[in-house]
């Protein structure tokens, strides 16, 4: 079961029984529906920030006998307000779910029928679709070449190089590649493949290419700590766990050197793994069991892509287009 973390137990603007009934609702998401910490962290978050508009709103700390008499136009009204901070369509759809989820759960426990939420429309969102690099661009920056010029420790950017190449080898999202641990390392110099954990606690085996094992072998080797062998894989300049945001930062430096747009992220080597995958005649259903996908509707996405992609070849090309 997922910890739930004590800061979401805060609640500024709730009154004792809402805070504690918050608590229950994310024990109830860890254990029944194993949400990771970050889920976690992220509905609470939403659902403060949702109470604490109520505090102002209403005139006081919001009980759960507040929360039942809600009316839609309190929705409505906590909807508008997020749209004047600058949220768009998404985010805000995003925080009414967080908040339906806890009224939903204050109803199967007995505590309401919160009707105002069902009575309010989720606001309407376009698809995003994924942005991913070109297949030129994805190799670059999981290359160690791609950083000749920085002034990092050689073994510095080996790791960071090796991460990337993570990413885009296997299609690994940051937090999967950073979970990895000393014992997970493949093997170089051949093809292989590592055990990963994903979300919601989902272990699944993705291939890794003998390339790819190459570059990790460059960076333990060149590493100066030695962690055991349940220590992090990738591990920072003080030998700790390595932080997403150094693999993000790196890729900052990447893109200025490299002239790429602001949509080359870590995660856009993972879109670009899919991408590339798809374009090369790759199967759908087995880039959904790569990516870790519980649903084939989340991986279809990458079809719009790549049909995307065909049709500005087309415009751009094509004598009568």
């Amino acid at each position: 079961m997922t910890p739930v973390p004590s800061v979401q137990l805060l609640i500024p603007g709730a009154a004792d029984d809402t805070a504690a009934a918050i608590g229950q609702w994310l024990q109830h998401l860890s254990a029944e529906r194993g949400l990771s910490a970050k889920t976690l962290e992220a509905y609470g978050r939403d659902v403060r920030v949702f109470l604490a508009f109520l505090a102002g709103h209403l005139g006081g700390s919001v009980s759960l006998g507040a929360l039942d008499g809600l009316l839609p136009r309190d929705v409505r009204a906590f909807m508008a307000r997020r749209r004047g901070d600058g949220l768009d369509g998404r985010s805000i759809a995003r925080a009414l779910a967080a908040v339906r989820s806890f009224s939903r759960f204050l109803e199967r426990e007995g505590r309401g029928r919160m009707a105002a939420f069902a009575a309010v429309r989720t606001p309407k969102t376009g698809r995003r679709l994924p942005r991913p690099l070109a297949v030129t661009a994805a190799r670059s920056v999981s290359s160690v070449e791609a950083r000749a010029h920085d002034d990092a420790a050689e073994w510095v950017i080996a790791r960071d190089a090796a991460v990337l190449a993570l990413l885009y080898g296997s299609g690994l999202r940051i937090s999967e590649a950073l979970g990895l641990r000393q014992q997970n390392a493949p093997s170089p110099g051949r093809d292989g493949q590592v055990t990963v954990l994903g979300k919601g606690g989902k272990v699944r085996q993705v291939p890794v290419i003998a390339r790819v094992a190459d570059g990790i072998d460059h960076y333990r080797r060149l590493c100066p700590w030695a962690p055991g062998a349940e220590g992090p894989l990738f591990v920072g300049v003080r030998g700790g766990p390595l932080s997403p945001r150094i693999i993000q930062l790196a890729m900052e430096r990447l893109r200025g050197a490299l002239g790429l747009p602001e949509t080359a992220t870590p995660h856009a080597l993972r879109h670009s793994f899919a991408t590339h995958l798809l374009g090369r005649g790759g199967d759908l259903r087995s880039i959904q069991e790569l990516l870790g996908h519980a649903s084939l509707s989340t991986t279809q996405i990458y079809t719009e892509v790549d049909t995307a992609a065909l049709l500005r070849v087309y415009e751009s090309t094509h004598p009568r287009a």
